[in-house]
């Protein structure tokens, strides 16, 4: 059963093709990093722009790429939201034409839902039930995930997402965008408990808190002016300690209270070096299974649509022409 998966949810133009949920056959990604890089963060017009320009380009190369046409699939997967609704209007109005036009069935998937599914395109993969932690620009979200559909949130952001944290940090020390890569690098270098930066644990719940941390950076940045300032790999060391302890330890606290001993980190956040080696490091000493896909199936990609919308399409529940994109979509 093939899948053609089609994500335009934020500024890169995806299209994968997958087999039965599972196996990757092509992806097909196209960055707009350098078009949006030197206003410091992604410029919504300019991305709609972009994807109407390259939407048709990627889906053809990932046929291509499989080596199938519009005849071999079973079924188009367009991500419907949550993402930036000008860039999500893209993809939702081709993926449609194309169903229209070739007689296809048609699927829906939440790209958050998407994000889950990622960690089932890579051996091994988890059994439900599992915690899964999704961590991206725009979002950082716990769930427990026992079986497609059936999702329980525990916890999410109350203001800035874990990645958009790295961002504005990154971009607050002059480090440029987008933030997450380069921090991650620069963090290698420093001490990361020279500073010590505010950790909103929110013991209360299993939601997550941001904005704090940013701030502190903030005052940190300016009262050094005048005083004998920490070098910027310590600084940028201390911030990712501060946000990886967090997501870290809000995933323990989700273990013991769940119950479960699987767990799937996914989202753009995952991508990064410290906070994969720490939560396999949790895994070790608390005998959890972690299952984290491959970098390149961390940041937003179609297959992981695909994948999602293999269930979707197993399960008869098609989407009709009169779909339309949400910019808020929870899970």
């Amino acid at each position: 059963m093939l899948i053609l998966g089609i994500d335009t949810s934020c500024d890169d133009t995806a299209a994968s093709v997958v087999e039965d949920g599972v196996k990757i056959i092509s992806n097909i990604v196209s960055s707009q990093t350098d078009i949006h890089t030197k206003y410091g963060g992604i410029v919504p017009e300019l991305a709609s722009r972009r994807h109407i320009e390259m939407i048709w380009p990627v889906v053809d190369e990932a046929l291509k790429s499989a080596g199938i046409k519009f005849e071999g699939l079973s079924a188009i997967a367009v991500c419907h939201g949550p993402g930036l609704i000008g860039s999500l209007l893209v993809g939702c109005s081709f993926a449609k034409a194309l169903c229209f036009s070739k007689n296809i069935p048609l699927v829906a998937v939440n790209h958050l839902e998407g994000h889950v599914f990622s960690a089932f395109l890579e051996d091994p993969r988890p059994e439900f039930p599992f915690i899964s932690l999704v961590a991206s620009g725009g979002h950082t979200s716990l769930y427990r995930v026992d079986g497609f559909g059936r999702y329980t949130e525990l916890g999410r952001t109350r203001d800035d997402a874990a990645g958009e944290a790295y961002d504005k940090v990154s971009k607050l020390l002059g480090l440029g965008y987008p933030g997450g890569p380069v921090i991650d690098k620069l963090a290698s270098e420093g001490n990361p408990g020279a500073i010590d930066f505010p950790r909103a644990y929110l013991p209360e719940s299993f939601d997550f808190s941001f904005s704090g941390v940013k701030t502190a950076v903030l005052h940190y940045v300016r009262a050094a002016i005048s005083s004998q300032p920490s070098a910027l790999s310590d600084i940028a060391a201390s911030f990712q300690a501060c946000v990886i302890d967090v997501l870290v330890r809000k995933t323990e606290w989700a273990i013991r209270k769940e119950g479960i001993r699987r767990v799937t980190l996914s989202g753009g956040v995952s991508a990064n070096s410290e906070l994969r080696r720490r939560m396999k490091k949790m895994g070790e000493e608390r005998d959890v299974e972690i299952f984290i896909p491959s970098v390149s199936l961390c940041t937003d990609n179609a297959a992981m649509i695909a994948a999602a919308g293999f269930h979707y399409f197993n399960a008869g529940r098609l989407a009709g022409m009169d779909l339309n994109p949400k910019a808020y979509l929870p899970l």
